[in-house]
């Protein structure tokens, strides 16, 4: 009996069981490292504030000069700072094409996060909105109607 046991605990627990099982869904882009690192009270709800309060942190890492502007190889520093950040477009950040990155163009840029997942407009995300925005959708297109019997 305990050598059926073991086995039984062998083909559930080993590599056999995670050959069976479902890989796991596709998971949103901005979501791919875990959750934003920048929720400040760890409320699970990640606003807009806190995310310039983050930005300011990492515009001032960055600005190694402290000259107020970030060139392209402080920029690398950004891009280093968080995996949120890993992808983040220079020219993105330089609103007015100066070859540089001013605090307020750095820190006033909206969170590519927040913009995909507040459904509504509060500045807020919530794990609701989170779940919401990441949950499988059914078959996409028109659905047929329903066809009158009697007809």
């Amino acid at each position: 009996m305990a050598l059926c046991w073991a086995v039984g605990l062998f083909l559930t627990d080993g590599p056999f069981a995670l050959a069976q099982s479902a890989p796991p869904p596709e998971q949103d882009g901005l979501l791919r490292s875990g959750p934003p690192t920048w929720d400040a009270n760890r409320d699970g709800i990640f606003t807009c504030d806190e995310w310039k309060a983050f930005a300011d942190r990492i515009f001032t890492l960055a600005d190694r000069n402290h000259n107020g502007t970030l060139d392209k190889s402080e920029f690398a520093t950004v891009q280093k700072a968080d995996a949120a950040l890993a992808d983040a477009d220079f020219g993105y950040f330089d609103e007015n094409q100066d070859g540089k990155v001013s605090r307020r163009e750095f820190v006033d840029k909206p969170s590519a996060f927040i913009m995909r997942f507040d459904r509504n407009s509060d500045c807020r995300v919530t794990g609701d909105e989170i779940r919401a925005a990441t949950a499988p959708r059914g078959p996409q297109g028109p659905t047929e109607r329903p066809r009158d019997r009697f007809h």
